[in-house]
């Protein structure tokens, strides 16, 4: 699930690109809507890569918790599965 509506990373992204122009941070080469759809576009797909690597962590917990039955402790286990896979996949969390 989406941490973000679409709407919400429009917003974002339009706020982000603002900031840039505001402090000269940015000169465009092609059309600002370009730019703007650039970032909507980044956004996006990081929050759908870590919801790919949240589901990869929850698959991976189903299958250690049927190993290890009760004393396993998802809610310990998901930052500290998230993490490691993350850093093997070069996600920036």
């Amino acid at each position: 699930m989406m941490k973000l509506t679409a709407s919400q990373i429009q917003r974002l992204s339009e706020k982000i690109l603002n900031q840039w122009k505001s402090q000269n941070l940015i000169t465009f080469k092609v059309d600002e809507k370009v730019v703007l759809k650039t970032i909507v576009d980044a956004i996006t797909d990081d929050f759908r890569k870590e919801e790919m690597l949240d589901n990869d962590v929850k698959a991976l917990m189903d299958q250690m918790e049927r190993e290890h039955g009760s004393e396993f402790q998802r809610h310990k286990m998901f930052p500290m599965l998230k993490q490691k896979l993350a850093k093997e996949r070069k996600i920036i969390l």
